[in-house]
């Protein structure tokens, strides 16, 4: 009897323990997910700010204004972090100079177009058919995505066209997964400097187009099964960013739709790489083994 009590206490301990160990996942399954990176912004910069749109999806879902980017502070560093699920020590991309085919730092592990592989090639491998679009208004953050993996992706001139672009894309096609990236922000903080009148200018047009997505979204007839994730690569302060300081490392991290808790404020600490195994979740795929990111289960609701 005592045998059998130890067994089963033992088995009841490994089941726990096994229960506890698997993925969280959003109450609500959503079948579309758009990611809209702002280059450059700030958690004061939204702060200091008047962002209707920011403020309604942060009441209406869950966020943090304490999330971190990598070193360096630069973009592609940041931007190559926030969809490959690495940091700089993995993916080797380490400043703004970095090509394809010129770098100093290897990947740990080479995907199939050379470099490390991103959230936009590991769902395509789990779902070859779906819609995977990308719209992005600095030129350069294309080279970090993987060639023929993207059903459509654009490079767009200038905040405004890359949203409208974006717009009547998912509004024709509804993908799956649609990213944006919008540049704006970052060269008003480089030209006038972070927290500026122009800054706060450049954010609040980043909020208005903000509020036309999600407007077209809901025109779509989709809303209730969309997921946005907003957030940026990195801060600055005075002119610049790349260095280390706070400013420019504190990166705002908002998340809302179906299956995401309202009015949440995140605890845990949130790294840019993280997003790209949230992303995975949301759309039910697994991340590679040697990722480092986490998935940000603390906003999934019950």
């Amino acid at each position: 009897m005592f045998r059998t009590a130890v067994t089963l206490s033992i088995s009841l301990c490994l089941l726990v323990g096994h229960l506890a160990s698997q993925p969280a996942r959003p109450a609500v399954r959503a079948t579309h997910v758009i990611v809209i990176g702002f280059d450059g912004l700030s958690p004061r910069g939204i702060k200091d700010s008047k962002t209707p749109s920011f403020d309604h999806l942060i009441k209406n879902g869950a966020s943090t204004m304490s999330a971190r980017a990598v070193f360096p502070t630069s973009s592609s560093s940041n931007w190559a972090s926030m969809i490959m699920g690495v940091g700089p020590e993995q993916h080797g991309i380490t400043s703004n100079d970095w090509q394809p085919d010129k770098y100093a730092i290897a990947p740990v592990v080479p995907g199939p177009a050379g470099f490390s592989e991103t959230l936009f090639s590991v769902y395509r491998r789990l779902r070859p058919e779906a819609n995977i679009a990308i719209f992005h208004d600095w030129k350069d953050f294309g080279r970090l995505v993987e060639p023929g993996v993207p059903t459509v992706i654009s490079n767009e001139k200038g905040p405004r066209a890359t949203m409208k672009r974006a717009i009547e894309y998912f509004q024709k096609q509804k993908p799956a997964l649609m990213f944006v990236h919008l540049d704006h922000i970052d060269h008003a903080g480089h030209k006038s400097g972070w927290n500026s009148p122009a800054y706060k200018q450049a954010v609040e047009l980043g909020d208005t187009l903000t509020g036309e997505l999600v407007k077209a979204v809901e025109d779509a007839g989709v809303f209730d099964r969309t997921v946005f994730l907003l957030t940026a690569d990195h801060g600055g302060v005075g002119t610049r960013h790349g260095g280390e300081t706070m400013e420019e490392l504190l990166i705002p991290w908002i998340i809302s739709g179906p299956g995401i808790r309202k009015g949440f404020h995140i605890l845990r600490p949130v790294n840019t790489y993280d997003t790209a195994c949230t992303v995975l979740s949301l759309l039910g795929a697994g991340r590679p083994e040697y990722w480092i990111c986490r998935p940000v289960r603390e906003v999934f609701a019950d």
